[in-house]
């Protein structure tokens, strides 16, 4: 046999059995029931905004593929694999939805600035945003491309970024739009059965603290930190804090406990 015929005969085996290690690899992954970690990320918001959180990230989904209905594919892709879901702001909104949507799915639910319904509603005495201050969040990225926007200090990380002006406005409206409170009250009568960390900056004026409070009413059992001395960024501000959540959260499923029974 000659050389070139032997190497090529050696390429397709080596080929063949890469290939079955892959397969079995995906195999195995894919049938583990570890939970997937999904980062649902805020309005205007790029991946940088958790470059400084270390925690098992297996997909980010940007505000814009949530708008598009891709976490709920990816959860159809994934069958009954558990997840904790990681939000911000708005993000936190979709993370809520989803809760809401597949509770028996969820493993462990870390809100970051999170709100079921960012706008103000006057009657019911429901502090959030006007219109007028929605848009204008608009114009000052616009402005500023993010560059030290909503509190964040030159030295640390953009979490923004400039989209297509469409894809902006989009966001807004479902910010506009949404208000998950009479979901949550129905997915959730009695609390979770999985880990809820919420954290909260005392001083945002995108979503009020309230929101934390009001969170804790939906999930009796959550732990709630509310951060001193920083705006709405609350991923670049606390990276740690967020990355302990989400491996507790982890831990929990591990052990197969329940919230509910663990803090009485």
């Amino acid at each position: 046999m000659a050389d070139g015929d032997y190497e090529r005969g050696r390429g397709r085996e080596i080929a063949e059995i890469q290939a079955r290690l892959r397969a079995l690899a995906k195999a195995r992954a894919d049938s583990s029931s570890d939970p997937l970690v999904l980062v649902l990320n805020g309005w205007a918001a790029a991946p940088e905004a958790w470059s400084l959180c270390r925690f098992r990230r297996d997909r980010l989904f940007s505000y814009v593929q949530q708008l598009d209905g891709e976490p709920e594919a990816f959860l159809a892709e994934t069958a009954e694999r558990p997840v904790v879901l990681v939000g911000w702001s708005m993000g936190g909104s979709f993370a809520l939805r989803l809760a809401c949507a597949y509770p028996a799915r969820v493993a462990g639910l870390v809100l970051v600035a999170a709100t079921p319904r960012m706008m103000e509603v006057r009657e019911e005495g429901w502090r959030g945003m006007n219109e007028r201050r929605l848009d204008a969040l608009l114009r000052g990225l616009e402005i500023t491309h993010g560059e030290g926007f909503f509190g964040v200090p030159p030295g640390l990380p953009n979490p923004y970024m400039m989209d297509a002006p469409e894809n902006l406005r989009r966001g807004l409206d479902y910010l506009l739009a949404t208000d998950l409170r009479p979901d949550l009250a129905k997915a959730f009568p009695a609390g979770a059965s999985f880990p809820v960390h919420i954290f909260q900056s005392e001083h945002d004026g995108i979503v009020r603290h309230e929101n934390a409070a009001y969170l804790k009413t939906v999930f009796p059992c959550a732990y709630v930190t509310l951060v001193p001395g920083t705006e709405h960024a609350l991923p670049i501000f606390i990276p740690k804090e967020i990355d302990d959540a989400v491996d507790a959260c982890l831990a929990v499923a591990a052990k197969g406990q329940d919230p509910r029974r663990e803090r009485g």
